[in-house]
């Protein structure tokens, strides 16, 4: 099996990667199949301690006897917002994996993707896990996410967003009563020291830039858009949790559940602006809001009135 680590893998343990992955066997097995030679990266052997970096090459045997990693197509609904022959915008509803996990290999947006456009009209630059994907979303978030048809599509959209020459902006509802009507959230992100799973600010993390506005306030909640200057993993649930704003609902980032229950974070990838692929025609993008922020707004609304 062959892995890629992105950025939200950057700084975990080798050991600590593959236990993640499978949730099933114990660290001490995944020890000992790194040490034994069966799992490489970049083509080298490396001990259960390596720091993963962004782009490292991850392949192994697979940990998890009889169990199946081909990832197949699967006929689920899928919103296309935009697409041309090189690339599409879908709509990623919330509850949804980006693309599978080896003990996750279905119902993903991968399986979906696979079904749409077949597996000849996706990138494979990712590997076989992550056919189309150049930039993931949570889970628990929805939203607008780019796919990549062709790997020459993929680089230059990877590219685009690596130099941030697209527009990503984000509607939320934050925990609590935001205490300025727009702010500039500056500050470094790297993975949690003692929860790995998590992200944290830390002054020897990347610098990372959240642009916050109030939409709306309802006291005991605030209706913001956030505009994303650089593009952390989990950026803005780390931005407004140490601000002690966290997204409602989201429980990893401390909102805990708030009176208005839904499957996690509040939180919805509604704008993107970018150029057209190998094209000067610039592409703009917006979706109401999803379900969940519906239900949220709806509730404080109906409140206030």
């Amino acid at each position: 099996m062959e892995l890629w680590a992105d950025e939200a893998n950057e700084g975990l343990r080798l050991d600590a990667y593959l236990a993640e992955l499978y949730e099933g066997i114990s660290r001490s097995k995944v020890q000992g199949a790194i040490k034994s030679g069966k799992v490489t990266v970049n083509g080298v052997e490396k001990k259960p301690s390596y720091v993963l970096k962004e782009g490292d090459r991850i392949e192994f045997d697979n940990l998890v006897e009889d169990k199946v990693v081909k990832i197949e197509a699967e006929n689920i609904p899928l919103e296309v917002v935009w697409e041309d022959e090189n690339m599409a915008v879908v709509n990623k509803p919330s509850g949804m994996l980006t693309h599978p996990t080896p003990l996750e290999t279905s119902g993903t947006l991968v399986n979906a993707l696979l079904f749409k456009f077949g597996e000849e009209n996706l990138s494979d630059l990712n590997g076989e896990f992550r056919r189309g994907i150049v930039h993931r979303l949570d889970r628990n978030t929805s939203g607008l996410l780019m796919i990549a048809k062709n790997n020459k599509t993929h680089e230059y959209l990877a590219d685009m967003i690596r130099n941030h020459n697209l527009t990503k902006k984000y509607h939320a509802i934050l925990k609590g009563d935001y205490p300025k009507d727009t702010d500039v959230i500056e500050e470094p992100i790297g993975r949690h020291k003692t929860q790995p799973h998590k992200m944290a600010v830390c002054p020897e993390g990347k610098p990372s830039c959240t642009e916050l506005r109030v939409l709306e306030r309802f006291g005991e909640a605030t209706y913001v858009e956030l505009n994303l200057i650089t593009g952390r993993t989990h950026q803005i649930r780390v931005h407004t949790s140490y601000k002690k704003h966290p997204v409602y609902n989201d429980t990893l980032y401390g909102a805990g559940v708030g009176k208005v229950k839904t499957d996690e974070q509040v939180l919805q990838s509604f704008y993107l602006k970018f150029a057209k692929p190998f094209s000067a025609e610039i592409i703009e993008l917006k979706l109401e809001p999803d379900e969940k922020l519906s239900k949220v707004l709806t509730y404080f609304k109906n409140r206030r009135v």
